[in-house]
Parts: C-alpha cells; sequence; structure tokens
C-alpha cells in the first residue's frame, strides 16, 4: 500500500461530510482562534476533542527541509468548472465547489471539496514563509483526506484568482456571485513537482491522517489581491510543528 491510500478515520470523514468544512463550525465547538487565551498553543485544552492538537505526533503544519528525493506519482488534476460558493466561516474565506472536480494519484480517485486560504503560509520551506497559501481539500472514497497545498507570492495581478478576491465575503456571509464559474485547474502553477508526507488537519481537532501534497512551484498573485484578504484575516496560520522522524518525500 502507497502513502496515498489514505487512512480513514471517522472524525476525518465527519469533518468532511454534511458543509464539508475544514474549520469545525462555529457553535459545534468551542471558540478558537489563533492567538490569546484560545490561541493555536491551548487549543489541544480546549475541549475533550482537540487532544491531538497537543498530543499528536504527526502534525501540520510544517518546514519542508532535509527531504528525500524520490520518483512521486503524478498529480492529476482532473478539475472541470463550476459555480463556487464563497463562504467567511470566522477563521478564513472557503471556496466550496460543487461535485465532479477530482484529484487522481496513483490511480485513487479523490473529489475536489473546497479550497480555503491562511496567511502567511503555514507550511514553510527552509523556514521560509510565502504570503499566503491555498489548501485544496480533497476526500477519497473510503474517508480519507488529500491536501493540495499552493504558495502565494506577490507579483502580478492574477486575472485567474481576481473573481475570488473580488467578492470575498464578510465574516459570517456566505454567497455565490451570479454567472460565475470556476474552472480550479487554472489557479494552480505550470509545474505540478511536489513534496509529499503524513499529516493532520491544520485547525481543531488537528486529526490526523492528512495526505499533505505540497507544490514547489508558488503562484503570483498581485499585491491588491493578497490586501483584500489581509484585510478580513491579517494572520491566521498555525505555528509550525515538529517533524518527529517523519520522512518528507520531494519528486524528483
Amino acid at each position: 500500500m502507497t502513502s496515498f491510500h489514505l487512512i480513514q478515520k471517522s472524525t476525518l470523514l465527519a469533518l468532511v461530510l454534511g458543509a464539508a468544512t475544514w474549520a469545525s463550525a462555529e457553535g459545534a465547538h468551542r471558540h478558537w482562534e489563533y492567538k490569546g487565551k484560545h490561541g493555536a498553543a491551548h487549543w489541544g485544552a480546549l475541549e475533550p476533542g482537540f487532544e491531538a492538537c497537543a498530543r499528536g505526533a504527526a502534525q501540520s503544519p510544517i518546514d519542508i527541509r532535509n527531504t528525500v528525493k524520490e520518483a512521486l506519482p503524478a498529480l492529476d488534476f482532473q478539475y472541470i468548472a463550476g459555480a463556487p460558493t464563497l463562504v467567511n466561516n470566522g477563521h478564513t474565506v472557503q471556496v466550496n465547489m460543487p461535485a465532479g472536480s477530482k484529484l487522481v494519484v496513483d490511480g485513487k480517485a479523490m473529489d475536489l471539496l473546497q479550497f480555503h486560504f491562511h496567511t502567511p503560509s503555514e507550511e514553510a520551506i527552509g523556514g521560509k514563509h510565502a504570503a499566503m497559501v491555498a489548501h485544496f481539500v480533497h476526500k477519497a472514497a473510503d474517508g480519507g483526506l488529500g491536501v493540495v497545498a499552493v504558495l502565494i507570492q506577490p507579483g502580478k495581478t492574477n486575472a485567474a484568482w481576481a473573481p475570488i478576491f473580488a467578492h470575498l465575503p464578510r465574516v459570517g456571509e456566505q454567497l455565490t456571485v451570479d454567472g460565475l464559474t470556476l474552472d480550479a485547474s487554472t489557479l494552480l502553477p505550470a509545474k505540478k513537482g511536489y513534496y509529499s508526507f503524513a499529516g493532520s488537519l491544520t485547525t481543531p481537532p488537528c486529526s490526523e491522517g492528512v495526505q499533505w501534497m505540497v507544490l514547489k512551484e508558488p503562484v503570483k498573485l498581485g499585491a491588491q489581491q493578497i490586501k483584500a484578504f489581509r484585510q478580513l484575516y491579517n494572520a491566521n496560520a498555525r505555528p509550525l510543528q515538529p517533524l518527529n522522524g517523519r520522512v518528507v518525500k520531494e519528486s524528483t
């Protein structure tokens, strides 16, 4: 069984069914934040279901360094255009995608559920964070999760991403844009080389068994696009977590 045969976990399945949100719904769990008494340093003590945030041995995000180069399977993005729903859940802006888009890795298909943003990037490469990151969350038929991280750096205004950043919802708001269809494949960088490692959700309950695929090539967004998100969330990244002996593979 390869590393891409994802681990089935009931806690992960519960997260992606229903509204298919990454962060726990407000009201379903005690309120959590990134700083302060409900901040990342205290997540593990906020309620019994969050213990993995403090005690887990394979937590995300990580600092990617000292990788092992390997002929990893190609990432086959079989994304199609559809009408997205934009949600501001109080922790990030999340773009829910309609059914039909898939990621196929090593013969295993995973449905694209949604993507969402963090600033700065949660993962680091050699100790350096990108300005932002978009996490594309996929679910396999066995309930396992595969997340593709697309690093975002400042550059010229990006037309493919423009419809999202022109309609960022306010906290608690959910919206669809009349006439807007989005092909998520246009949001990806041209090169699909990546880093692979086993990790966790980066928000409570920090459940493990998530397969991470971090694309090596970033995409560029305009300064105003990045600023538009930071006006809503100027820092919503979990601190780096210990590697604890995990191997980080890098595609050749």
